[in-house]
């Protein structure tokens, strides 16, 4: 009996001991699946609210550590671009699509970064490597944008149409293409983009800033019937009066500024002094 008592303490002390390590194992495991956690979302917070100079030095400090993981990679570059240092992006876009991991979105992020340091026949070919097959919002949001400057317009109509189809925020995809059709003459087309724009978000102020310089192009010097604040009234109506007196309709140009003057809640500036250089001339 004896002999039993002690073989079963034995055995229940090895099964402790089994359970005891398997635990640990556990623990450990879980501790790691946290870390993974807790780090990947600190990759996101630095990449999208973090501030971005503060996001490089996370980033550029991690991959000392581990130089090859594309997503420390991809943090850095984005980190770069939030930062409005573009020339560095694009070098740093480069070593992510260098890496076996990158996607065919990491090219485009390469020519938009490339875009943005005026690299624009370069942005052109790395967007020709990309599948047509690749069909996504950035990818035809650049392809316009590089059309634009080559004056391809009917390249760039099309990309636009595509682009606003395939993103459920087209608001700053539809005022780009209304520029486009301003920087070509196309002042009615431009007018009904950026009415369009202003349909999706309300408080875009260049689309609503655009819309006045395209109806002055057209003479038509009344504001268009659209939210705005005083501030932003006075600043569409100063707008409006330079369009105005670009077009050697001076008389007309002097009321709107005044009419901004007044209108601003504070002293305006820009407007006085531009009134006083008519009034002196």
């Amino acid at each position: 009996m004896r002999h039993t008592v002690i073989l079963c303490l034995a055995g229940t002390l090895a099964l402790s001991a089994c359970g005891s390590r398997n635990g640990d194992a556990e623990v450990q495991r879980a501790m790691q699946d946290i870390n993974s956690i807790e780090g990947s979302n600190l990759n996101d917070v630095m990449m999208t609210v973090g501030d971005p100079d503060e996001a490089v030095k996370y980033f550029t400090g991690a991959l000392a550590n581990d130089p090859g993981r594309v997503d420390l990679q991809r943090g850095l570059a984005k980190s770069l671009i939030r930062g409005s240092r573009a020339t560095e992006a694009v070098a740093a876009w480069q070593t992510v699509v260098a890496n076996p991991s990158s996607t065919l979105d990491d090219r485009v992020d390469l020519a938009d970064a490339q875009i943005r340091s005026n690299q624009w026949d370069n942005a052109a070919a790395t967007l020709n490597t990309i599948p047509p097959t690749h069909e996504t919002y950035n990818r035809y949001k650049l392809e316009a944008m590089i059309a634009d400057s080559k004056q391809q317009w009917a390249k760039s109509d099309s990309f636009y149409q595509t682009a606003v189809g395939l993103t459920t925020t087209p608001a700053s995809t539809l005022n780009n293409w209304g520029y486009s059709k301003l920087t070509r003459g196309d002042y009615p087309g431009a007018e009904r983009l950026f009415i369009d724009a202003l349909r999706q978000d309300s408080t875009l102020f260049t689309a609503k800033n655009n819309l006045v310089m395209a109806r002055g192009a057209q003479r038509k010097y009344d504001l268009p019937v659209i939210p705005m604040n005083q501030t932003e009234r006075a600043q569409l109506l100063y707008t409006m009066a330079l369009t105005a007196i670009k077009q050697n309709d001076v008389s007309t140009g002097k009321g709107l500024l005044r009419d901004a003057i007044d209108t601003h809640p504070q002293h305006f500036e820009e407007a006085a002094r531009s009134l006083r250089a008519l009034e002196e001339a």
